[in-house]
This record gives C-alpha cells, sequence and structure tokens, in this order.
C-alpha cells in the first residue's frame, strides 16, 4: 500500500481517538454540572426513568462523573484495556437501545431518544475507527489486584456505612446490624436505592452523601487498580552497566551528568546500533529520563526512537530532566517540547582565580577557614584504604541524620562501590589540640569524562563551622593538577534567570512576582541559596531542560519528578525505622 493511501486511514484513525477522549470529558463535565444544578439534574434523571435515555455514561451524579473522568484519562493515555471497556460497554448499550426503539414504539416519539442512540453509535464507531492508537499495555497483574480491591473495599466500606447508619438512625432501635449493614451496601451500589426496603431506617440526608462519596472513592479506587501502567521495568544489570561505562569512556567527556546514568534504580534502552544509550526511570507513570543520551550523539535518535516507543507502548508520559542544550534539540526532533529549568554551575580551574576585587569576599571566607587550621585531603576512591573508606561511609550516613537521600538526575545514590574508584573525595579536617585533626565534612565527585568531576554529595557535621564546603571546592579548584582536571560542575541552580534578571533595574512586575514566588519556596527547598552559593564561584552557566511531549502532562512530571528527587515522599515508616548506609544504596 502506498503512502498516499496509509495517511488517509491515520489520519481517521487520530480523528476517532480524539472524538472518543473529547466525548467522555464534555459526558463528565455534564455529569458534575448535573450534580451540583439539582434542577438540572432532576431533569436527566427523569429523562432515564421515564420514556426517554441518555447517551452512553450520561447519567448525573459525582460516581458517573468519577468514571467518565477516569475512562477520559485512561483513552487518553491510549490505554488499550480502556478502549476494550469503553467499546463493549458502548456497543451492548448501543445495541440495547436499537432494540429497545424497535420492540416499543414509544421509545421511538422522544426525539432525545434518538439523539442518545446517535451519540452511543458515533461513539462506538469512533472507538473502532481509532483502534490503531490505542495500544498501550497495563501491568498482568491488574485484574487480580482490581478484584481484591474490589471485594475488600466493598467490605470495608459496608461496615463504615453500617456503622454511621447505625449511630445516626432515628427510627428507633427496630433494625437489626444485618438490615443496616444492607442499608449502607445498598447506597454504595446505587446512587438510588429505594429507602421503601428499610422502613425501620431514617437517616439524615448527609449520611446518604457519605456514603456516596464512599461510593466514588471506591470506584476510583478499583479503576485505578485495574488500569495502572506497568510501573517499572528491569533495573540495570551488571551487563547493562558495562555498556554504559564503555560508551562513558569514548564519549563521558560530553555530558557532565553522564556519570549519573550508572545509578541502579534507572534502567537502560540501547539504541539499535548499540552506540547510544538513555537511562531512565519510571516514577507514577512518567518515563523519566536524565542528562543528555549517553554515547555517540549520531547514534541518539535512535536510543531516543527506542525510549517513546516504550513509553508508548506502556502508556507512560515521556519526560527528560536536566538535558543540554545539544541534548534538549535532538529530543526536540522527536516531538518533545522544551522548557528551561536552569542553569548549571561550570568552572574552568585553569581561569579561575581569588584574585580581584569581585572575589574579596570568597577570598576572605577562604582565608579565615585557613587560618582556623582547616586542612582538606584529594584522593581518589580506590586509593583509600578499606577500613578509612568504612569509616568514611559511616560518618556520611550519619552526618545525613536518616533523612532522604536527595538526588535523580544528579546525584549517583551511593558511596564507596568498587566499581566508582575513579570518583574523587574531599576530606576537611580541623586542626585538633593534638596535631591529629577530626574530620569535619566531606565532599565527593563523580568522574566527567578525562578531565573533569561533577559533585555528587556534600556532608557535614551538624555543628562544624560555615564555610566548610565553599573552603573545599575552592581548595579542589586549586589543586586541580593533583587529580589532572581542567572543569568542574558543581551544583544546579533552578531558575537561576529569573534570580538574575528579577533584581535588575528595569525588571518587569511579572518577573519579579516570579522572583518573588521562588524567594518564599526558597524556605524549603534552598532554590535561591544554591543559585548564591554557586554565583560566588564566578562560573560558566550552562542551561539545563526539562523535556515533555504534551503540556497537560506538566503537573504529573512534575510530581514524578519531585519523587524522583526526593523533594516528595510517598507515606511510609518513620526515617528512623529505615535508615540504611550509603554503601548498600542502590
Amino acid at each position: 500500500m502506498s503512502p498516499d493511501e496509509e495517511r488517509p486511514r491515520g489520519t481517521w484513525s487520530q480523528r476517532g481517538a480524539a472524538f472518543g477522549i473529547w466525548y467522555l470529558r464534555t459526558v463528565t463535565f455534564i455529569n458534575f454540572l448535573s450534580a451540583v444544578w439539582v434542577s438540572f439534574g432532576n431533569d436527566i434523571r427523569r429523562h432515564n426513568i421515564a420514556e426517554f435515555f441518555t447517551p452512553y455514561l450520561l447519567t448525573a451524579g459525582f460516581a458517573s462523573g468519577a468514571f467518565s473522568l477516569f475512562l477520559s484519562v485512561t483513552l487518553r493515555r491510549r490505554k488499550r484495556a480502556a478502549w476494550i471497556l469503553n467499546l463493549v460497554l458502548s456497543g451492548l448499550l448501543a445495541l440495547l437501545f436499537g432494540f429497545g426503539m424497535v420492540v416499543a414504539p414509544e421509545f421511538r416519539a422522544p426525539v432525545q431518544n434518538w439523539v442518545s442512540l446517535a451519540l452511543t453509535v458515533l461513539f462506538a464507531a469512533a472507538l473502532i475507527a481509532g483502534r490503531r492508537e490505542f495500544s498501550a499495555k497495563g501491568d498482568r497483574a491488574n485484574p487480580k489486584l482490581a478484584a481484591a480491591v474490589a471485594a475488600g473495599g466493598l467490605l470495608g466500606a459496608s461496615l463504615l456505612a453500617a456503622l454511621l447508619v447505625t449511630v445516626t438512625n432515628t427510627a428507633g432501635d427496630a433494625s437489626t446490624f444485618v438490615q443496616r449493614w444492607r442499608y449502607g451496601l445498598m447506597r454504595l451500589v446505587s446512587l438510588a436505592a429505594d429507602d421503601r426496603a428499610f422502613p425501620e431506617i431514617a437517616t439524615p440526608n448527609w449520611v446518604n452523601v457519605t456514603i456516596n462519596v464512599l461510593s466514588t472513592l471506591l470506584l476510583v479506587a478499583v479503576l485505578w487498580a485495574a488500569f495502572r501502567s506497568v510501573r517499572s521495568t528491569e533495573a540495570l544489570t551488571e551487563d547493562d552497566e558495562e555498556r554504559l561505562r564503555a560508551l562513558l569512556a569514548r564519549h563521558g567527556d560530553r555530558d557532565s551528568l553522564g556519570y549519573f546514568a550508572l545509578r541502579r534504580d534507572k534502567s537502560v534502552l540501547f539504541s539499535p546500533s548499540g552506540k547510544a544509550a538513555v537511562a531512565y526511570r519510571v516514577v507514577g507513570g512518567v518515563s523519566l529520563a536524565s542528562g543528555d543520551p549517553l554515547g555517540d550523539p549520531e547514534a541518539w535518535p535512535g536510543a531516543i526512537g527506542v525510549w517513546l516507543a516504550e513509553a508508548r507502548e506502556h502508556g507512560w508520559a515521556p519526560a527528560v530532566m536536566g538535558a543540554s542544550e545539544e541534548g534538549g534539540t535532538v529530543y526536540a526532533r522527536h516531538g518533545l517540547d522544551a522548557l528551561e529549568l536552569g542553569d548549571e554551575a561550570i568552572v574552568d580551574t585553569a581561569e579561575f582565580t581569588l584574585d580581584g576585587r569581585a572575589m574579596r569576599t570568597v577570598r576572605q571566607a577562604y582565608n579565615r577557614i585557613k587560618r582556623a587550621g582547616y586542612t582538606v585531603t584529594v584522593r581518589r576512591h580506590e586509593d583509600i584504604p578499606a577500613a578509612e573508606l568504612a569509616r568514611l561511609l559511616e560518618l556520611a550516613d550519619d552526618w545525613r541524620d536518616g533523612e532522604t537521600e536527595r538526588g535523580f538526575s544528579m546525584a549517583l545514590g551511593r558511596l564507596g562501590d568498587p566499581g566508582d574508584g575513579r570518583c574523587v573525595m574531599l576530606e576537611c579536617r580541623d586542626g585538633g589540640a593534638d596535631g591529629a585533626g577530626e574530620l569535619r565534612a566531606l565532599l565527593s565527585f563523580v568522574p566527567w569524562g578525562e578531565k573533569g568531576l561533577s559533585l555528587d554529595l556534600m556532608r557535614r557535621e551538624r555543628n562544624s563551622e560555615n564555610g566548610l564546603m565553599e573552603f573545599m571546592v575552592l581548595e579542589l579548584i586549586q589543586r586541580a593538577k593533583e587529580v589532572e582536571i581542567t572543569q568542574l560542575s558543581l551544583n544546579f541552580a533552578m531558575f537561576r534567570s529569573v534570580f538574575e534578571r528579577g533584581s535588575r533595574l528595569g525588571a518587569g512586575p511579572v518577573l519579579r512576582l516570579w522572583r518573588s514566588l521562588l524567594s518564599f519556596f526558597s524556605r524549603w527547598w534552598q532554590i535561591e541559596s544554591l543559585y548564591r552559593a554557586n554565583a560566588k564561584y564566578r562560573p560558566i552557566w550552562e542551561p539545563r531542560y526539562l523535556l515533555f511531549e504534551k503540556s497537560t502532562d506538566l503537573l504529573r512530571i512534575g510530581i514524578a519528578a519531585g519523587r524522583a528527587e526526593g523533594f516528595l515522599e510517598a507515606p511510609g515508616l518513620p526515617k528512623w525505622l529505615n535508615r540504611k548506609h550509603l554503601e548498600n544504596a542502590r
């Protein structure tokens, strides 16, 4: 078949899928509107009770609105299971409507019935036309999980409903617990339960509303379990790690974040030629890649294509955190949009100097720490004796004080692994009363090609003197020849341009407002302080980008990125019950 013959079919398929999604969105809006607009909702319900019927899923109410909303979201994510469910339900309803119109003449009189039949048939036909667009797979365990959630949730919700009815029943003590439980169960499975079957039970209206809300929540939970995406893929294997290290050995100097692809909580996909790879992690239905693809830039499109194909196969939203301008350009050619996140601070060690008026404050702070007797030891991890390295790991873990290990795109997530022998450790000690200084702070850097380092981990004793981190970084810059480096990648400054341009004379009101909001959130997330801490080194600022496919996924991507980076946590055990040493971190 020629391309000219295939193109119209593809267009009709896309249009059919779009119509199905927008139909469900419209029905969702009407359902929710009718739930709060009482007279409008009553009109819709009367149509269903009398000789009228409404289109597919238009039943008026929060539960039906939640159901249609969930199905519209799953259809938009191209879920095959959602397509099958909608096609079966709408097809059966269309057949039922058609049968009723044929055998019951009174059903043919109202115009609304013809409209309902036409819309339901059109929706089912649109799904059939768009069948090729719905190919995303779900998790194989979903049916069992959905059944367990339905059974357990219905039992728990019905018992809770029975308890509410017991407490609020104003009809006396004539009812038994079984009757109250049946009343609550009927309210759970039907929004319009017949109260005449329970004359010995009378409850306030808010109790019935509460039970209906429980029903809606249970329905959403069952749907989530039935249609959830595959939650993860294979983690990095030893063979994958060897192949990635081979790519880093040949092309590792292209991206300062390349070494972080070796995080063992990531997965990796290689290009068909094996000359490039994309490292990623699935979080909350988002396939989150980090940095640029590894390997030969000419093979990047192949790796990106494989990664995007897998994301679409499972219904994941593809996104990239921290891509450089070069990598972002290649990602954009594959249909992703770019949003500037901030800038990475890079120091050229040969050009850096503490001289001059602009560096006066930094120079004075450096000299103050040095006069206090602090010293810095710079060593590769492989040059540190095993017993001494074990002690450093223990201190690094203790100084973390059980807090979440933050970082995904710009952190390795482990310390002291035998495979990371080329990483560089900085140890800062005080003068000590007897000349044997106590360890007060640690810095660890990962390799950036042959001549560079990227900051990975920062730890210091809680009561140590301020300025130790800056002192250690300055010591490394000035002693760069000891570890044979020429460039140093420091922290990432999110939204740096906003802070810089927003403080200038003549900055517009929108920019000043944006800067004020970021300064407010910096109280918790240190957004502005990271920019200020990096700016004192007068670095080269390299922009980093967020890549995404659809702007409607930005909130979902932001939550996934926050979870991956450690800024957002799901509820769990107290941190002091879940402490692990960094050497066991994966």
